[in-house]
């Protein structure tokens, strides 16, 4: 099992980041060999069901999520989603939080395009995930842990950073 927890400042407000976060289908395009098919109707909420595909041929595997937390930001409020994978190879669950960031002395960014070294930040955003891959035994949790803060790090970033989607 791994466990691990991903923080970004961000210049977007709080709404059109949780908006560019939870928009399921804009995730295929910042995660590597990857479609989404969200199996239920819009809008999301709890109980929204969507599949995400990694791979390639024989090799691609399916990756079944379920919204059982759903608390979109509101005024002065962060929002919630919390994730739960129910597939028959990748268990676990995710959480992203995403929390206004007004403090007077606001960290500066690093300067990467999602966090301009001359902007101070809006929305601090939390992404929490434990996951268990069924057939790997447990020495094979720190690779997995390096392989998935570095690949959801990427996909957060992109999600900041990308136009959105108009999906």
């Amino acid at each position: 099992m791994v466990l691990f927890v991903l923080e970004r400042l961000s210049r977007l407000p709080v709404d059109v980041a949780w908006q560019r976060l939870t928009d399921w289908p804009r995730h295929a395009d910042v995660v590597p060999l990857t479609r989404i098919t969200v199996r239920t109707p819009p809008p999301t909420a709890e109980g929204t069901v969507f599949v995400a595909r990694s791979g390639v041929g024989p090799l691609a595997f399916d990756d079944p999520m379920e919204v059982v937390v759903w608390q979109p930001p509101e005024e002065g409020r962060a929002g919630l989603c919390r994730l739960v994978k129910r597939g028959s190879l990748v268990r676990g669950w995710a959480e992203i939080e995403v929390h206004p960031y007004d403090e007077p002395h606001a960290e500066r960014g690093r300067g990467d395009g999602n966090h301009p070294a001359d902007c101070t930040a809006a929305s601090r955003v939390l992404w929490r995930e434990e996951l268990h891959v069924r057939p790997l035994p447990g020495f094979c949790d720190p690779p997995l842990g390096w392989v998935s803060r570095r690949t959801f790090g990427r996909a957060m970033d992109g999600l900041l950073r990308g136009a959105p989607s108009g999906r």
